[in-house]
């Protein structure tokens, strides 16, 4: 079978297990997931659909996800799509009606404030981590040429190539901002654009003068949520025929006023004080702050908390060029990764999970954690906490060497394990900085062998698991029932690591 009947079967096999194709709305996908709208929840099969080889669990949110893993669900999704635009919808309206109240409810059950202002937040800011990771590489490929003193004349080209998106970046978090509150996103731009205006330098506010890019992010945050409220009122009041003219005339004014006389300042020692703060922790209590940190991590991921820290890691970027917080959290990866290894060798006859272990290893090692987190230690349980040990003391390596002066840095956010190396920056050579994120992920991969291999198994789990599941398989298809592997249980969607 070819690659393409391969994914087409995939596909053809999770269609009717989600309520076939009169039942999807929307079909989307990320690096691992593939993310359907479904009209009527009640119609997917869900053990079935677990049960599925090339199905490693599924996360319920505002979408249905179905984790495939990485590379395969980029092919499958366009199989699927393809399918569902060949099936008939002729009961589409009817599936939407009976759905509808079911689809209500889940939302409200989902929907508490603070989960939809971390949702917001996630919109706003992770469709700018391409060009994140993107400049922040070209960054430390300019930075290594210049330590060697290679191509002087391309260095300055690198350089602007890299920059440019950074010293624009309160623009497009404005706009998307805009955008996500329910306003005019071009507006929310045009009112972020003031704070990376150069003019801005000849303003005196609170008895000092501005600074071009003063505030930040975090300033184009606050500047474009007042410009949609702005935008709003005006919507309410200004008569149809003025519209067009006064409605983005006074929200570009009142906000942008607001903006100069007021947010930029606040907004500026918020960024200021987040800066110094992070850089006191891990002077101060380095090991410490990176033991619970990267410990930590993976449960927050799980109840959806990382989220809040994607404005953090933004300001810390943007204000010295890279995020001491994110080598600290991708430590949480390479104890899940030292996890599953252990959990390979501790199940020798278990073939299914070996075979989904040796498939999700290579995505674990490049940060891509949730083939093992769902496929693996989840399922299994205590797994899941000894990857957080192992996590947790990769962390406090790092912090350690924040203690003694080495401040290891990403200069972009989404990437982690080896697929950081590229972004890593510091206050010292590069050299150094590799040398102690690397040695952060071998205590990490360590560390989550170690307490796996030796505490992540009581003797009930390993009687329950390592078992033959061909054979197990075998004779209860025989006896006319279904087999069964352990599936992940449904979990906000945790970051890349």
């Amino acid at each position: 079978m070819s690659n393409d009947d391969k994914n087409r079967a995939i596909a053809a096999a999770i269609l009717p297990l989600v309520g076939g194709a009169e039942n999807i709305s929307s079909v989307a996908h990320c690096m691992t997931r593939l993310r359907l709208g479904l009209r009527d929840r009640s119609l997917v099969r869900d053990e079935a659909l677990k049960a599925l080889p090339s199905v490693m669990g599924v996360v319920e949110d505002d979408t249905y996800q179905i984790v495939l893993g990485p590379g395969t669900v980029a092919r499958v999704t366009p199989e699927f799509e393809a399918l569902v635009a060949e099936a008939p919808q002729h009961t589409a309206e009817e599936l939407a009606d009976r759905g509808a109240a079911l689809k209500a409810a889940q939302k409200q059950k989902n929907a508490t404030p603070f989960k939809l202002f971390l949702r917001r937040i996630a919109n706003i800011f992770v469709p700018l981590i391409p060009a994140l990771i993107g400049c922040g590489i070209i960054a430390g490929l300019n930075g290594l040429l210049i330590n060697l003193g290679w191509l002087p004349g391309v260095t300055p080209a690198l350089a602007a190539t890299a920059s440019g998106f950074m010293a624009l970046i309160a623009v497009f978090v404005g706009y998307n901002t805009a955008k996500e509150f329910g306003g005019t996103a071009i507006l929310g731009g045009a009112v972020a654009a003031i704070i990376v205006f150069p003019g801005v330098a000849k303003i005196e506010a609170f008895g000092q003068t501005l600074s071009p890019g003063q505030g930040g992010v975090l300033g184009a945050l606050g500047a474009a949520v007042l410009a949609v409220y702005v935008e709003k009122w005006c919507r309410r009041w200004v008569p149809e025929a003025l519209d067009v003219l006064v409605t983005p005339t006074l929200t570009v004014l009142v906000s942008g006023l607001v903006t100069i006389f007021g947010l930029m300042f606040v907004a500026g020692e918020i960024s200021t004080a987040i800066g110094e703060f992070a850089n006191w922790l891990l002077a101060n209590a380095g090991a410490g702050a990176g033991f619970l940190l990267g410990g930590l991590f993976l449960p927050l991921v799980m109840l959806g908390l990382h989220q809040a820290l994607i404005p953090i890691h933004t300001t810390l970027i943007e204000q010295q060029g890279y995020t001491v917080l994110l080598p600290i959290l991708a430590m949480a990866g390479a104890g899940q990764v030292g996890a599953a290894m252990a959990v390979y060798l501790k199940l020798p006859r278990n073939g299914s999970i070996r075979r989904t272990i040796k498939s999700a290893l290579p995505a674990g090692f490049l940060g891509v954690g949730e083939p093992l987190i769902y496929g693996v230690s989840l399922p299994l349980g205590r797994p899941f906490i000894t990857a957080c040990v192992g996590g947790a003391f990769g962390g406090g390596f790092i912090g350690l060497f924040s203690m003694l002066g080495d401040s290891v840095g990403s200069t972009a956010i989404g990437p982690s394990g080896w697929a950081l190396f590229p972004l890593l920056d510091g206050n010292k050579g590069l050299g150094e900085t590799i040398a102690i994120y690397a040695g952060g992920l071998l205590v990490g991969y360590a560390v989550g062998f170690v307490a796996t291999y030796f505490w992540g198994f009581s003797s009930e789990l390993l009687e329950e698991f390592n078992v033959d599941t061909e054979a197990s398989a075998e004779v209860q298809v025989a006896a006319g029932t279904p087999a069964t592997t352990p599936t992940p249980t449904t979990e906000p969607e945790p970051a890349k690591v």
